[in-house]
């Protein structure tokens, strides 16, 4: 929601753009035992491959790709772990923003009643 406007909301068109956006994507250890179990893989196993330590050394953040995309987007807009993709995802952009994200973002403004 907009601080400036409280109804209003954006509805994501899956375009893809923030997947491409580097930092971190930080995973809770609910969103690890989901997101191994969903792609076949021990916990442990899932860790070791695609997480890393987050910049603030504080939490577990998902992989990137050498250009900062996420390991998991496939083509311009697919995600690998769409059901069960992390909150920090899901949350973009209602919950969370970062800079600058309205030039890449094709998310539609709407009003809620």
């Amino acid at each position: 929601m907009s601080i400036d406007n409280p109804d209003l909301r954006y509805l994501c068109q899956r375009c893809g753009n923030c997947c491409r956006w580097p930092g971190d994507v930080i995973v809770t250890e609910q969103e690890v035992e989901a997101i191994a179990a969903h792609v076949g893989m021990a916990t442990d196993d899932f860790v070791q491959q695609y997480t890393r330590l987050s910049a603030n050394r504080q939490h577990l953040s998902l992989i990137d790709n050498a250009d900062g995309s996420c390991h998991f987007l496939e083509g311009v807009n697919s995600c690998r772990i769409q059901p069960v993709k992390p909150a920090q995802c899901s949350g973009f952009p209602n919950q969370w923003k970062f800079p600058g994200w309205r030039e890449v973002c094709e998310a539609i403004e709407v009003t809620e009643p």
